[in-house]
Parts: C-alpha cells; structure tokens; sequence
C-alpha cells in the first residue's frame, strides 16, 4: 500500500482508538461486573421484570414453533450472550496487532487482525447519519425485518426471546450473485447492553439440540462478536459505529477467500444500512 495512504489511514482511526479504547475498557468492566451480578436467578428475575415494560410483540411470540425457554435455559441464554460481549469487546480493546486493510472515500476504515489458529476478525469503523436509539432499534429491536433492505439476508427468526436484551436466533444468507462465501446459516445468541456511552451488541454461535443444522445449509459460526454504537460528541444525530466481525464460516473455502470476502461484507452491510436510514429519513 502506499504510504501516502497508510499515513492518511493512520490518522482517520489511531487518534480514534485511543479514544474509543477508554470507553471500551470502561463497557467491559461493567459487563464483567454485571457477569458476576446475575448468577443467581433471582437477580436475573429481578432484571427481567425490571424491563417489563419492553414487552415483546405478543404476536411475534405465539408464532414460534419453540416453546418458551425454562428458566435454566434463560439463566444460560443471558450468561452466554454477556459473555459474547465480553470477549469481543476485550478482542477490541487489545490494540496491538491491527492493521489496515481497506480505507473508502467515506472515511469508513477496516483493520484485521490475526487470531491464534491464524484466523483473521475484522474491525470497521464508520460515522452513520443516525441516532444511537434508531440505530438500535433497526439492527436488534427490528431485527427480523433486516432482509427487507440487507439482500445479503435471506431471513433472520427470533427462536427464543429472554427479555428484552437477549435473544437466539437463526440468520440464513442470501444466495446472490458474487458471493464468494455461499449461503450459510447461523444460530446465535445476541445481547444488548445500553450504557451513557452508548450501546453494545453483542453475539455469538450457540448450539440447540431443538434446532440441528438444516439440509442444504453449511452452519457456520459468529463470535464472539459485537457492534458498538456511540453518540458523536459534535453532533448526537450521527453516531461511530464500530463493529467487530469474527465469523468461521466452516466448508472447505480456502483462508484467502475468506479473508477477501468479510471485509467486502461489512461494506456491502453498511451501504445497505446507509440506504435503509436515506429511506427513512426520506419518508419522515
């Protein structure tokens, strides 16, 4: 690459990261106390009726074909996702070893770095004309509406609800011409976590006896990842979205392609989540 651009990429996103690590480091320690808090049932009770008042679509809820989960099974769903959480974010914190991988003319920027077993994640930073709350309620709130603008997306089904920051659901591609990778399916667990710095989602693969890997389908794996949406300080109607993509996406692909392949998927994502906020910013 050449240094002209490996000097205006360090100075889009090194000043930023000492920045966003603070807050980075401050969100793992809550989570990590929050970890510790809600071992016991009755404080995961306690935190459930506390959001009482963000009841799910009743609806939603009588169209799963899964029974509600018991309330085990909702003790290691909410342990499982804040666990995700803590690991990715931990992964982001870390600021050793990243390196540029593709910078656009939007200033949206992608670093990777190498895992041990020699698995690369990816790191985007963008700035989005939106609020952390639309934001919010556009990639966990809603969801399931995500292939209605992401045709990257086949579908995506909530299968258990816990509360309303915690769900397992199951995510299937698109099969769309160009993509290196192949329809793939996923079962995840994902989390909220709303702090004054922002919000943060976080996920990862879990395993469901109820829910064994579909015909047709190679199940593929995410996580532990997460998105982190944060107010900019000049103006709270745009927000820095940081997301940390960490996916095996299992077959027999060689890592080459692999690599190629995510980071070019977290620019297709984010245009199309750009589009979706001009559509509504365009009907309101």
């Amino acid at each position: 690459m050449l240094p002209a651009v490996v000097k205006l990429c360090c100075g889009i996103s090194y000043p930023h990261l000492r920045s966003v690590a603070g807050l980075q480091r401050t969100a793992v320690a809550v989570i990590g106390q929050e970890i510790n808090h809600l071992q016991r049932w009755g404080l995961i009770q306690h935190h459930m009726r506390a959001h009482a008042g963000l009841k799910c679509d009743e609806a939603k809820r009588e169209d799963l074909k899964h029974p509600p989960p018991s309330k085990k099974d909702q003790l290691f769903f909410v342990q499982q996702g804040r666990e995700a959480m803590r690991e990715a974010l931990s992964m982001l914190e870390d600021e050793e070893g990243w390196k540029v991988e593709v910078t656009e003319s939007d200033g949206d920027v992608i670093c990777s770095k190498v895992l041990p077993g020699a698995r690369k994640v990816f790191r985007l930073e963008a700035v989005l004309e939106a609020s952390v709350d639309e934001l919010y309620d556009i990639l966990f709130v809603r969801v399931e509406q995500m292939h209605q603008w992401n045709p990257s997306i086949q579908h995506i089904k909530v299968l258990k609800q816990i509360g309303s920051e915690t769900m397992v659901t199951h995510e299937v591609s698109a099969e769309t011409a160009g993509n290196l990778i192949g329809q793939r399916d996923f079962v995840s667990v994902r989390h909220s976590c709303k702090q004054k710095s922002g919000v943060y989602l976080g996920g990862a693969a879990i395993q469901l006896e109820s829910f064994p890997p579909q015909t047709g389908f190679v199940r593929a794996e995410d996580g532990p990842t997460c998105i982190i949406i944060q107010p900019l300080e000049e103006d709270a109607g745009k927000s820095r979205f940081t997301w940390l993509l960490n996916m095996d996406v299992k077959g027999w692909l060689p890592r080459s392609i692999v690599n190629q392949a995510l980071p070019r998927a977290q620019l297709d994502f984010t245009r199309h989540l750009r589009r979706r906020l001009t559509a509504s910013a365009t009907l309101g």
